[in-house]
């Protein structure tokens, strides 16, 4: 198959191009025009496939509901925002349920699916602190425990690619230093850490930081907390839930220009009411939460931001009306996770050998067309 457009996103510019494929991979990028195609899609923008590392769910599904069913329909339908690769990600709650959680994102990988890759699981919690908890069940935030997690990593089927963790409560670095020896990537979040405890995660292998603003110790500039290491480690990554409401669009400019074009990670937290009617009211982690007008996920008894309903390509148009690089804007919902999570070799931008995984982007920011391995995914 061969598809061609006057905008194809090509070693970080624009370019008039022809993209081929052969079965599932790109085969060859060529001049545009060059040989008869497939499909022409003009002046229309073609970009790598998104991946979104941090997402609960959609579709009134939430990945601790621990359904095939439910899994299978949201990888499915989730292309139609041009995300390609995803990490399902659960919420702490016991010991029981995210066990069956996380055997039931195996089970799906092993016996197959359509739609998005299912990259790996984003284990988020139960390590947390408890001050910055956020939406997160207090009564089953623990402590780090090695033992533990290695029951959870091997009813994975070590599909356990990204935890989010309170490294400053982790004894000795046990539990982040198995992650690292283990090809885990460490998130810090939800964490009081202070900016000596942040710094001595990042020493002991966390390379990650968990939707920067939230879920963390704030900056001072006496105490920089969590937030002020998330600027001032420039070759750690950050996540940031790009949707104006978790942070302000001059937070969201600030922030990647700190980070510059390789260490910003645009994610959704997006949660099971995304696609679902304004109001709704629906359990999350064991705490109630009802979808607000400006698509923010509330707790419904302390009325704070449980959450979002933001998708990848809305994202990506929150950035431009911050103020965000183009280049910065797009390698941190493609490249960059990729990068991070170690799938870089074939994923994240459009070259020879990599997946096929393509987005038609209009101006507007709607997806036209999402190609996964070469397929056309809607």
């Amino acid at each position: 198959m061969i598809i061609q457009s006057q905008r194809v996103w090509v070693v970080d510019t624009w370019m008039p191009a022809q993209i081929e494929t052969d079965q599932e991979k790109i085969k060859a990028v060529w001049p545009y025009g060059t040989k008869p195609v497939d499909e022409d899609y003009g002046t229309l923008r073609i970009v790598p496939g998104f991946i979104d590392q941090h997402t609960h769910g959609a579709y009134g599904w939430d990945t601790n509901d621990a359904t095939e069913e439910g899994l299978r329909n949201w990888m499915k339908n989730i292309v139609k925002e041009g995300v390609t690769g995803i990490l399902p990600t659960t919420i702490t709650q016991s010991e029981e349920v995210l066990t069956n959680a996380v055997r039931n994102v195996a089970k799906v990988v092993r016996e197959g699916y359509e739609g998005a890759e299912i990259l790996g699981i984003h284990f988020e919690g139960p390590y947390l602190d408890q001050v910055y908890k956020g939406a997160q069940p207090e009564q089953y935030c623990v402590k780090p425990d090695l033992e533990q997690f290695k029951r959870y990593w091997e009813a994975s089927d070590h599909l356990i690619k990204l935890i989010t963790m309170a490294t400053e409560h982790d004894e000795n670095y046990e539990l982040t230093h198995f992650c690292v020896d283990h090809g885990i990537v460490v998130s810090q979040g939800h964490s009081g850490a202070t900016y000596e405890q942040a710094r001595m995660g990042v020493a002991n292998g966390a390379m990650s930081m968990t939707h920067v603003y939230n879920g963390m110790t704030k900056f001072h500039h006496r105490e920089p907390g969590l937030v002020g290491a998330a600027f001032r480690f420039r070759d750690v990554y950050g996540e940031l839930i790009c949707d104006g409401n978790h942070s302000t669009y001059e937070a969201i400019y600030d922030f990647y220009q700190a980070k510059g074009p390789n260490f910003a990670i645009l994610v959704t937290d997006s949660l099971m009411v995304k696609s679902l009617p304004v109001g709704t009211r629906v359990l999350f982690g064991g705490n109630e939460i009802e979808l607000m007008p400006d698509g923010s996920a509330h707790l419904v008894v302390l009325k704070s931001l449980a959450g979002s309903t933001l998708k990848v390509n809305q994202g990506l148009k929150v950035l431009e009306e911050a103020g965000v690089p183009w280049l910065s804007a797009i390698n941190s919902c493609t490249i960059n996770p990729a990068t991070l999570l170690g799938v870089n070799d074939r994923k994240g931008s459009i070259q020879a050998g990599k997946d096929a995984d393509l987005v038609v982007l209009a101006d507007n920011y709607d997806v036209v067309m999402t190609y996964t391995k070469g397929k056309k995914a809607f």
